[in-house]
């Protein structure tokens, strides 16, 4: 990705089964004073259960909408190659799945809600990219 962006990871899903706010963490993959930024990204609970699942490896036994998006980008020739946070506007954060074709190498890049491109990454472990910017808006050190 270019200089405007930072790679991070999933460190945590929260789920909080007596209220509506569940949310998931993103940390700074290789933090440049020691201290990596993170940030929480609130989402739904099917996101937060789709990015669960997949971090314990557990697969459902009818595909979900995720594993059905996967099937459909695996079907047309496509492959996950990245996520990318871009924007945070309103208090909303925007994303953008990049899919690589198998056959050309060309990368095209799909708007996406942040929970679903998260919960499709984690799926396939590629790597999250967060916008300098949006770090600046709403990350915090720790």
């Amino acid at each position: 990705m270019d200089g405007g962006t930072v790679q991070m990871e999933l460190s945590r899903v929260v789920i909080r089964e007596t209220e509506d706010a569940h949310h998931v963490e993103l940390r700074e993959v290789e933090p440049v004073d020691g201290q990596p930024r993170t940030f929480p990204i609130v989402i739904g609970l099917t996101e937060a259960a789709a990015i669960e699942r997949r971090l314990m490896g557990q697969v459902p036994i009818r595909p979900q909408t995720h594993e059905l998006l996967s099937d459909v980008i695996d079907s047309l020739g496509y492959e996950l190659d990245a996520v990318v946070i871009h924007e945070l506007r309103d208090h909303t954060f925007f994303a953008r799945l990049v899919l690589r074709s198998r056959q050309t190498g060309d990368a095209v890049e799909v708007d996406s809600r942040p929970s679903d491109a998260l919960a499709l990454g984690a799926d396939h472990d590629v790597p999250i990219y967060v916008a300098e910017s949006v770090l600046a808006e709403a990350g915090q050190v720790g």
